[in-house]
């Protein structure tokens, strides 16, 4: 796996936790070499994980909406920012630069990020492996949705099985990775 597209928040939330799960995701990509693929902001868990990668001398693609460009959002230091026009463009961008993916918390964004990655899996799409990364039990209500939706019959076992799951980023990428 050559590269991973990560899906968190752009505010770092009220957990700190988060901020350091991004850091310790970052740095278990760069260990591997495997470049990080995400929305090109120098804010919030977003700028962190884009950080503990660059400070390693890792490679940050950031895929950024021209209309959200703004100098105090944007990452100027990345290994490579390529703008698009549109939300759609981007999340296209993201998902064919990416081997696999990874949701940490985050809001709307991630989610929609993270269901649409999901949803191309189900319909087959691509087979790369997705992660959820539960830091500090964030995903849990989310998880026990989704098995509702299978026990209602609403979601095949299979396709909720799609999702890897784990607390810890050495552990979520072991999993991804296979190994």
């Amino acid at each position: 796996m050559k590269s991973i597209a990560v899906y968190c928040g752009s505010s770092f939330g009220t957990d700190d936790a988060f901020r350091q799960s991004a850091v310790d995701l970052g740095t278990a990509l760069q260990k591997r070499d495997i470049t990080l693929v995400y929305g090109g902001a120098q804010v919030g868990l977003m700028g962190a994980i884009a950080n503990a990668v660059l400070e390693r001398q890792g490679k940050v693609i950031g895929v950024m909406p021209t209309f959200l460009g703004r100098d105090e959002i944007v990452h100027h230091h990345l290994t490579e920012l390529i703008e698009v026009e549109t939300m759609h463009e981007r999340k296209q961008r993201m998902i064919s630069l990416s081997d696999g993916f990874i949701a940490m918390p985050g809001g709307f964004g991630t989610m929609e990020e993270l269901f649409e990655v999901l949803t191309w899996a189900q319909l087959g799409l691509h087979n790369k492996p997705i992660g959820l990364l539960n830091t500090n039990g964030y995903y849990d209500i989310f998880i026990s949705f989704m098995k509702n939706m299978v026990q209602k019959g609403l979601l095949r076992q299979s396709n909720f099985d799609l999702i890897i799951v784990e607390v810890e980023a050495e552990g979520l990428l072991i999993k991804m990775l296979g190994q």
